[in-house]
């Protein structure tokens, strides 16, 4: 693939070990919240619950609380873990007649869906499903937090009176969604200056550009006083439902009130002399499981790093996972296309361990915003297959099949909780990290820096070109294979975050290339 990126820039993320606990998040802001929360006295539940609410201020395009995801925890004491799942559902009035296929080829966004009249499944009212973040914060909060409620959400609370900071890479993210986002009027009002993405002068580090949530501060605000019930029972239900109803959607108050997170048994999985654990259903954890039975005969582990016979049965076991996976679950996903999800890692001085995975789907979701919340919304309704008869076909009050695979690994000595966003580049990133950190004993900063390969796109392995020469050369004997670099924007590769614990010591790092992205240990922010 020709491109005009240098080749000899190096890019890395230092990893430092400490006593202490780590936030690992696509945003610092929100992994310095983590851990502030962290030296006060919270564990890493009530430490997750502060950045969830952060990320969907600080980055509102990639999740928020009318989002859904998944989350793994660890508990040290009782030496067990568990899975939350908190994904969205269709409405129930929700008819599939409404999303009449347009003959017009493919769906314009994530998936290679047929296209749908006015892509109604992918952007608008029409494309909202019911959201599960809050409920899944607050079951995790619940079951195992330490804190009050209230000041878990404080921080999002101020930040957002703060508003958000458009330096340039906020304005890119705004930019590459400008056109959608200029369709709806409350969206337009947000993120657009008369209709185009806000400038910044000279687009300079010093700009001081900042975006009015002072909206979505008072519904947060309120959101801390009433609890995470509010959100489907009380006036944050009234008012959301009577947004989307008005601009067309189906979501009502009694799809809300009906909703529920559950806490569920993990799937652990033996890899070698390992154990992995991910959530059972509904996201990527089964894929992986699969992933991981292929890999258990594709390769012994040798040498200090995965060489390209190695990394060959990498992509054939992804490969053959994810053909297994669409074939009978139906998410295939365009890997071209820009997901909106984020991913944040906790680890507290106890060793307990959160990995939670949060998103609204699509960049910018549905890019409709509600009026009355000032909350971006989802657009989970895209994740149905809009054609009858199929795998995950579109229908009412059904559960949307997610990509998210938020993990916990046990291995010796040491433990770790991964995740990454990037859609279906989310599990085959996770299963490398993990493979690299079992397998091969490489520490967390090597694991990260270490080049990857993608395999969600069918029979093409997509390959970071620092990957060795050999490495390259063996791949390209076996696979069709397109080499390109590890960007900023757009992301070829997933964009994980990590923590891992060893004899007693911490660490965590994000991923490299992320210009927001980092770990924050407690008490250093």
């Amino acid at each position: 693939m020709t491109h005009s990126f240098s080749r000899s820039q190096t890019v890395r993320k230092p990893v430092v070990s400490t006593e202490k606990g780590v936030v690992a998040a696509q945003h610092v802001r929100a992994a310095e919240i983590g851990a502030d929360v962290l030296a006060i006295g919270g564990n890493a539940v009530d430490a997750a619950v502060a950045v969830s609410f952060a990320m969907g201020v600080l980055e509102p395009w990639m999740s928020g609380p009318t989002g859904g995801g998944a989350m793994m925890i660890w508990l040290e004491k009782e030496q067990k873990a568990h899975a939350i799942w908190f994904g969205m559902k269709s409405p129930k009035a929700l008819k599939p007649g409404d999303y009449p296929l347009s003959g017009a080829g493919q769906s314009s966004d994530l998936f290679p869906w047929k296209a749908v009249v006015d892509d109604r499944n992918v952007q608008g009212a029409t494309a909202i499903a019911v959201p599960g973040t809050v409920a899944g914060a607050g079951l995790a909060h619940q079951h195992f937090g330490s804190m009050a409620w209230k000041d878990l959400l404080q921080p999002a609370v101020e930040v957002a009176r703060d508003g958000l900071h458009v330096d340039w890479y906020a304005a890119l993210m705004i930019a590459s969604a400008c056109r959608a986002l200029a369709n709806d009027p409350d969206a337009a009002a947000q993120f657009l200056e008369d209709g185009q993405w806000p400038t910044i002068a000279g687009w300079t580090a010093l700009s001081e550009k900042r975006i009015d949530q002072s909206q979505s501060a008072d519904t947060l605000a309120h959101l801390a006083e009433a609890g995470a019930g509010d959100f489907y029972h009380g006036d944050i239900a009234q008012v959301l439902a009577k947004d989307v109803q008005a601009k067309g959607g189906s979501l009502s108050v009694e799809d809300l009130a009906a909703y529920q997170a559950v806490l569920q048994t993990p799937k652990s999985i033996r890899y070698r002399d390992a154990l992995w654990h991910v959530t059972p259903e509904f996201t990527a954890g089964p894929t992986l499981e699969r992933t991981c039975e292929l890999l258990q005969t594709a390769f012994v582990p040798h040498g200090v790093e995965p060489d390209g016979t190695v990394m060959s049965a990498y992509a054939r076991s992804i490969q053959t996972a994810n053909a297994e996976r669409m074939a009978t679950m139906g998410d295939q996903e365009d890997p071209k296309a820009p997901s909106c999800t984020t991913h944040f890692s906790i680890v507290d001085r106890d060793g307990n361990m959160v990995a939670m995975t949060q998103t609204l789907l699509s960049l910018f979701g549905s890019r409709v915003v509600s009026p009355s919340t000032g909350l971006l919304m989802n657009n989970g309704i895209m994740w149905f297959d809009p054609e009858p008869g199929r795998p995950n076909s579109l229908g009412p009050d059904k559960t949307c099949l997610m990509n998210v695979c938020p993990l916990i690994g046990e291995v010796g000595d040491r433990r770790f909780a991964v995740g990454a966003s990037g859609g279906r580049k989310i599990m085959p990133a996770v299963a490398q990290l993990s493979s690299y950190l079992s397998d091969y004993g490489m520490s967390l900063e090597e694991a990260f820096h270490h080049p990857r390969i993608d395999v969600s796109g069918g029979d093409v392995v997509v390959a970071d070109e620092k990957l060795p020469v050999s490495v390259l050369d063996e791949l390209k004997s076996q696979h069709t294979v397109v080499t390109t670099p590890r960007t900023v924007f757009p992301y070829a590769f997933a964009c994980p975050a990590g923590v891992l614990r060893e004899n007693g010591l911490n660490m965590g790092c994000t991923e490299i290339m992320s210009p927001w992205g980092d770990a924050v240990i407690e008490g250093k922010a």
